[in-house]
């Protein structure tokens, strides 16, 4: 059976991908991951992005990430807004609240963060939300807006789950539920989250699968790795893989349709 994976949040532009473009895009083809989702976490990477989906038929994001939100200023959405008018650009994102680094003062990341939510509605875009340590001020800016979109990279308690899931939001999974040391929580909430609600994603270069079998000698995580985290989900909620597949592809298709 020829089965087709999506992958939710791939960084392509970041450094340790560079001048190994192709070789890992060939990779992910051959491993089934048929389309992906290139993050922007700030405006250069948001333009890198988009440049790298043009080049290889694939989508986008426009956003500045809650540790970059110091750096926006008065043109943000005019910059965003002109990202946005390319077709491979399918939502606003990656954007939202750390409080677990605090690399950008809270107040500054909350400003930006509801500016991003004002034009992702003004555009009638998704957006691709980024949380840690924050969901208590995540939902209540969330629900100043009218959005829809995906949790990326979810890692938070049974609380905020619900509270995402009951805003109408897809949860993103990333190999973060592979890891036996810190993904435990997230591994006791993977039977609580809809399939009809569900992304898969590596979130490449970063949080390789540990449950890869022989071990990599490489620590940089690739699409070709998306397959592992199916097939955990698979297991953690007693279905078959081609189940999640079958749906994640499907619930990526229905949020991030493209334009044009």
């Amino acid at each position: 059976m020829n089965i087709q994976l999506v992958d939710a949040g791939v960084n392509l532009s970041n450094h340790q991908f560079d001048d190994r473009h192709q070789e890992v895009l060939q990779r992910a083809s051959d491993a089934g991951v048929t389309q992906m989702l290139l993050i922007g976490c700030d405006l250069q990477s948001s333009q890198a992005s988009l440049s790298l989906a043009k080049q290889f038929s694939q989508l986008s994001t426009a956003g500045v990430h809650p540790h970059d939100a110091k750096t926006a200023d008065d043109r943000l959405e005019e910059q965003l807004i002109s990202l946005s008018q390319h077709n491979e650009v399918v939502a606003i994102g990656e954007c939202g609240l750390d409080y677990n680094r605090d690399f950008s003062p809270r107040d500054i990341q909350r400003n930006v963060f509801r500016r991003q939510l004002q034009l992702a509605e003004q555009l009638d875009m998704p957006v691709y939300l980024h949380e840690r340590d924050a969901s208590e001020d995540m939902l209540a800016i969330l629900k100043e807006h009218k959005v829809r979109g995906v949790l990326h990279c979810f890692t938070g308690d049974e609380t905020a789950l619900q509270n995402y899931l009951a805003l109408g939001l897809y949860i993103g999974v990333t190999g973060w539920v592979c890891d036996e040391r810190r993904g435990e929580q997230l591994q006791a909430l993977i039977p609580a989250i809809p399939l009809e609600r569900l992304l898969i994603e590596t979130d490449s270069p970063f949080l390789i699968p540990r449950n890869i079998r022989p071990k990599p000698k490489s620590r940089r995580n690739e699409p070709q790795n998306l397959p592992y985290i199916c097939q955990q989900i698979a297991d953690l909620k007693g279905c078959e893989f081609t189940d999640v597949a079958k749906h994640t592809t499907l619930n990526f298709q229905q949020l991030f349709t493209t334009k044009g």
